[in-house]
C-alpha cells in the first residue's frame, strides 16, 4: 500500500471522526462530557488540517478551480 493511499484513508477517517464528535458534542447534556468531546473534536480537526497540508505539499491532494460559468449554471439548475 502506498503512502499516498494510506494518507488518503487516514484523511477520510479523520473526516468521519469529526462528524461523530460534532454530533456527540451537540447532543451531550452533560457539561463535562461535552467539554471532553469538544477537545477531541478540536484535536481531530487539527490532525485533519495537518494531514491535508502534508498531502497538498506532496501533490497528493489537489484542488481544481471551478469556472464561474459552471458555478452559475449549477445555481440556475438548483433554482429550477
Amino acid at each position: 500500500m502506498s503512502d499516498q493511499l494510506l494518507m488518503d484513508n487516514y484523511l477520510m477517517l479523520l473526516k468521519s471522526t469529526v462528524e461523530v464528535y460534532v454530533h456527540g458534542t451537540l447532543e451531550s447534556v452533560n457539561e463535562n462530557v461535552r467539554k471532553l468531546l469538544k477537545k477531541g473534536l478540536d484535536e481531530t480537526i487539527m490532525h485533519q488540517a495537518n494531514t491535508y497540508d502534508k498531502m497538498t505539499e506532496f501533490g497528493w491532494y489537489t484542488i481544481n478551480n471551478v469556472d464561474d460559468a459552471v458555478i452559475s449554471q449549477t445555481i440556475n439548475n438548483l433554482d429550477e
